[in-house]
Order: C-alpha cells, then structure tokens, then sequence
C-alpha cells in the first residue's frame, strides 16, 4: 500500500502487529496494491468500515470510486442477506478485478458493479442509502456533497478517505485542486446542521458524517 505518514509510523506498525493479519482475498488485493502502486484504504481502514456498516445495520451502500474493490469487500462482509453495495469504477480493468476478488470472496451477491462516472450513477440512483462512501478525484469531493444528502438516509453516514492528504490540507502553501477540494468538503461537512462530522486521524484522515 502507498506509505501514508499522518500516523505515526510506530504507531501505525502497532496497529497492524496487534490487528488480526489478513489472508485470503484481502491480502491478495493488498498485495496487487503494493505491485500496481494502486491507493486502497488499508486494512486498519477496512476495520473501520466494517465496524461502521455493522453497527447501524447497514442495507444499501454506495461507493463513489471503489478502484478493485477493496473497500467494497469490507463493506459487504458487513452486510446481512439481501444487503448491496453498489460500485462504480471508471476503469474496466479494475471493474474485472473487483468481479474477480468479490467473486472469490464469496460476496458477489452482495455487490452490484457498475463501470462509468460515479457521480453520474449516483444521479442514477435514487436511495435512500445506508452509507455513501467517497474516495473519488479529490477536486470532485465538493459535487459529491449535493448528490449524496439527498440520498442518504437519516441516521446512515457519509464517509471520506483521503481527508488530510498527507497533511497537505493544514498546508496554507498548498492550492492545488485536489487539496482545496478536500479543504471544501470539510468546511461544507462542518457548516451543515443537518450533519454531525468528525474526522479519524487513521491513515490518510476518514470524515464520517452523521445525517441526522
């Protein structure tokens, strides 16, 4: 996985040493991360989404950007019978490869892949979700957040990766698109009422947002 240098990094290396060690499915998608030099969350994130989706029972979940699926396959061991994520992937490489991997996993009842513009298959759909999870283009953060609040449910959560850019969003020096995206989202997330947000310093920064 690409190094990420928010954490600590004796830190992060205790997380991983006392976290159940991945196999399976999981590691072999952690590992073609590290071959392809391909940005996934990481397993200590993937915790995290499980335990997120579990903990409000958690249905219908969308992903804007799901890359081979490796968060998707966090997010639907998370699911009851009947549950479903919805992927979406520019790419129909990394399209195959999540159907590979979900397939493998035995979790491709759970999924629905669809390849194109995430944001437009989310205008597609109508919801309401469960969860809208965003790791998409960092400049398209701020036009996911119109799309997503009125998708989502009360109560279900808006979660983001990627959220402190390996601290380049506490650098006022830094104005590139992707780093004033992310700074957008934020002060949008924060200044809506009808969301309580708190952002997780694990890895890359995760927002999660409660509609409430």
């Amino acid at each position: 996985m690409l190094p990420v240098d928010i954490v600590n990094p004796s830190i992060d290396e205790y997380l991983r040493r006392v976290a159940p060690s991945g196999e399976g499915v999981p590691l072999e998608m952690e590992r073609l991360a590290d071959r392809r030099h391909f940005p996934i969350v990481g397993p200590l994130v993937g915790r995290l989404l499980f335990l997120l989706a579990r903990s409000i029972g958690a249905r219908d979940i969308f992903e804007c950007g799901s890359g081979f699926g490796y968060s998707a396959y966090w997010f639907a061991q998370a699911l009851p019978d009947g549950g479903r994520v919805v992927l979406t992937e520019g790419s129909a490489e990394n399209c195959a490869s999540a159907r590979g991997f979900l397939s493998r996993a035995g979790l491709m009842d759970r999924a629905a892949i669809e390849k194109g513009d995430a944001l437009e298959i989310l205008l597609r759909h109508q919801g309401p979700f469960d969860i809208i999870f965003c790791d998409i283009d960092k400049r398209d953060y701020p036009r996911v957040y119109p799309l997503m609040k009125p998708r989502l449910r009360a109560g279900g959560l808006f979660i983001c990766d990627n959220m402190l850019w390996s601290g380049r969003v506490a650098d006022a020096d830094r104005q590139d698109d992707d780093t004033r995206g992310i700074r957008e989202l934020t002060r949008l997330l924060y200044a809506d009422d009808d969301f309580h947000t708190s952002i997780v310093p694990l890895r890359d920064g995760v927002s999660i947002s409660l509609r409430l």
